[in-house]
């Protein structure tokens, strides 16, 4: 089976699919593993290195993916690129399915069975597969990194013969994978942190990472089966939005990472709460990419508004890329060898497997996944 692995085209993005490393480990299986030249330099991992693993290196993007039987990106592919892939073929990526659907109905067309990465189900068996939560982890850390940066004060409380600065106070708001690792890196750098989270289950998760928990009574709320928060109501809305207003006037820094899944972002800092806080406070918004979490954000940039700092930066773990890579491509070998058949040695779309039930999205020619058809996650 050959594995073909194309290098990412969208703008600005440095990760890449595989790592020397898990090229070794697929090879190991019994694949053959072609990369097209310059793969992994975004991340810091040369031609060399795969070459060393393994791997086949070429030039010709088209001819790479005509070949592969098993085709693995970072990002969705790009339209034109559809007709190149092998009817029969597999193609594993982050595909942004409910966006997407001119372009996974061109998938099938196409004949090519498509795999979508953030419908990997978030059970025990499919952890160490997630690519949604090893992605948003490493964009917590690197949330809190970017507030530090931006913030006009240190975050840890420093005693010095001019006197004592106190620690910077960061409000984390959406507790899921992305706003624990920005809690936990915060405290690390010092900063006394609070947290919210419409999911009352997560208060515990806060408090064991040293941060206190705001508890605002919104009536009933919960969480969907995968885990993500629900949508709430108007009224819910309005009574959230007041007690988060008193707390970011209070606070240095402010990071959102409210996100519901298949949906767009639900815009939680609103202009009022921007103008309550002092200039000189930072916002971090993590849910640029899905409409934001900040009224007035501004995709992919830094926004000053009338001193507060409002940082829209996109696709954080491209910032910090090789792990960002190595974290991504043991997501995809964990798949692989998951659905790996040694006498064959290829991978077999066992479509009664629940993984795979889950997250494949195209295949035979139809669209196949079943939330993708209800039109809802």
């Amino acid at each position: 089976m050959i594995i073909a692995i194309p290098s990412e085209t969208h703008s600005g993005e440095t990760r890449t699919p595989l790592t020397p490393e898990a090229a070794a480990q697929l090879k190991a299986l019994g694949a053959m593993v072609t990369v097209q030249a310059g793969l992994g330099l975004g991340a810091g991992f040369s031609d060399a290195s795969y070459a060393q693993a393994g791997a086949v290196l070429t030039a010709d993007r088209e001819g790479l993916l005509r070949s592969g039987d098993l085709v693995l990106r970072v990002r969705k592919p790009a339209m034109e690129e559809v007709s190149w892939l092998k009817r029969g073929s597999i193609h594993i990526s982050l595909l942004d399915p409910f966006q997407e659907k001119e372009l996974v109905r061109k998938i099938a067309d196409a004949g090519v069975s498509a795999i979508s990465m953030e419908f990997i189900p978030r059970t025990t068996r499919a952890q160490k597969m997630d690519a949604l939560s090893s992605q948003a982890n490493l964009a917590g850390y690197e949330a809190a990194i970017l507030a530090a940066r931006y913030a006009n004060k240190i975050f840890p409380m420093l005693t010095t013969a001019a006197g004592t600065l106190l620690p910077a106070k960061v409000f984390v708001l959406g507790v899921g994978v992305a706003g624990l690792q920005a809690i936990a890196t915060a405290k690390r750098l010092g900063a006394r942190v609070t947290a919210y989270d419409t999911r009352p289950v997560v208060e515990e998760q806060v408090k064991s990472l040293g941060a206190q928990f705001l508890k605002i009574d919104l009536g009933e709320t919960g969480q969907t089966q995968d885990g993500y928060a629900r949508a709430l109501t108007e009224a819910q809305v309005l009574i959230q939005r007041e007690a988060m207003k008193k707390i970011c006037a209070d606070s240095d820094v402010v990071i959102a990472a409210a996100q519901v899944f298949g949906r767009r972002a639900p815009v939680l800092i609103t202009a009022e709460m921007l103008d309550a806080m002092k200039p000189g406070s930072v916002v971090v918004d993590l849910a640029v990419e899905t409409g934001g979490n900040v009224e007035g954000v501004a995709y992919d940039r830094v926004r000053d508004r009338y001193g507060v700092k409002i940082v829209g930066l996109a696709n954080l773990p491209c910032r910090v890329p090789r792990h960002a890579s190595q974290v991504y491509a043991a997501n995809l070998v964990a798949l692989i060898e998951t659905f790996w058949d040694p006498p064959t040695q290829t991978f077999v779309l066992r479509r009664d497997d629940d993984i795979l039930r889950g997250c494949l999205v195209t295949h035979g020619g139809q669209i196949v996944n079943e939330k993708l058809l209800a039109g809802s996650p």
